[in-house]
């Protein structure tokens, strides 16, 4: 697999002077590329685009997940130029690294790709909006949290289900979400585990406000930039435990799934991308925990 190669040769097409020097991107989707182009591998009609169909994809999320920053305000702090700044060069970013997707299909004519990576940008924006209503309103539970968050995540790669053929095409809806449930669990447990200010957003927050006290549920609502306050309900609901249980059974699922694909090679293949999963979700020692708080 050249997965590496995916990930220069989309940074390539993300360099901007402006950009780099004023504001800060979001984790590249490793994952996921990896996954998509390591399945489209396996498909004799689309294999020779693997590369392009991977590099134009990361392209699109990357300009998602940038504008998915600003959208959620996790710059912070004072309204300064600096911050507004990088505020507007995020929203630029992520419309640049976007407009490259459609150029570069474009140019290989690979229209049907346009076509469903933009229809899956619209149904992404759509749920998103419903998402941040719910969330507005403090109607989300936890659960709806890390559903919706999958099927954001995983929105971009159920486009190519149509790419895909036999038995693929039945596994790889299921397989895309399952995955990106697992980035997910892994993504909120490291917050938690190191009381990142995102936690005070995350599936603990969603948690308490389901399952704690009115006077706990209260002072959430009201002081999500108390880090003390957000380190002492995590640690009191055990939202650590809980997510890492949680990371445990999704990546059990996912490593089942896999193993229903047509190609042993393939299954071997995907096995370095589900084991991060598991290690994550081992139980850590008491004094690993005190240093990652």
């Amino acid at each position: 697999m050249t997965s590496y190669r995916v990930e220069q040769l989309a940074h390539q097409y993300m360099k901007h002077d402006m950009i780099s020097l004023h504001t800060e991107l979001p984790a590249f989707p490793d994952g996921r590329i990896r996954l998509l182009y390591a399945v489209l591998s396996q498909q004799p009609a689309v294999s020779a685009s693997r590369e392009l169909f991977s590099v134009v994809t990361s392209l699109v999320q990357m300009g998602l997940d940038t504008h998915e920053m600003v959208e959620n305000g996790i710059l912070g702090g004072k309204e300064g130029t600096p911050v507004m700044r990088a505020r507007q060069l995020k929203v630029l970013a992520g419309d640049y690294f976007s407009s490259r997707f459609y150029h570069l299909l474009s140019q290989a004519g690979q229209i049907e790709a346009v076509n469903r990576l933009s229809q899956a940008v619209c149904d992404l924006n759509r749920i998103k909006m419903n998402v941040y209503a719910s969330m507005k309103q403090l109607k989300l539970n936890a659960e709806d949290y890390i559903q919706y968050g999958a099927e954001i995540k995983s929105g971009l790669f159920l486009s190519f289900t149509g790419f895909m053929h036999g038995l693929y095409e039945k596994l790889w809806p299921e397989m895309v979400k399952r995955f990106s449930r697992c980035e997910l669990l892994l993504q909120e447990l490291k917050a938690a585990e190191r009381s990142e200010p995102s936690a005070a957003y995350g599936w603990g927050f969603w948690h308490v406000m389901q399952v704690g006290t009115d006077e706990d549920r209260r002072a959430l609502a009201e002081r999500r930039d108390d880090s003390g306050l957000i380190r002492h309900l995590m640690d009191q609901y055990g939202v650590v435990e809980k997510l890492s249980s949680m990371l445990r059974q999704s990546a059990v699922q996912l490593r089942e799934w896999a193993g229903r694909l047509p190609s042993d090679k393939l299954i071997r293949e995907l096995q370095p991308l589900i084991e991060p999963f598991f290690a994550a979700a081992a139980p850590k020692p008491a004094a690993a925990l005190k240093e990652l708080g």
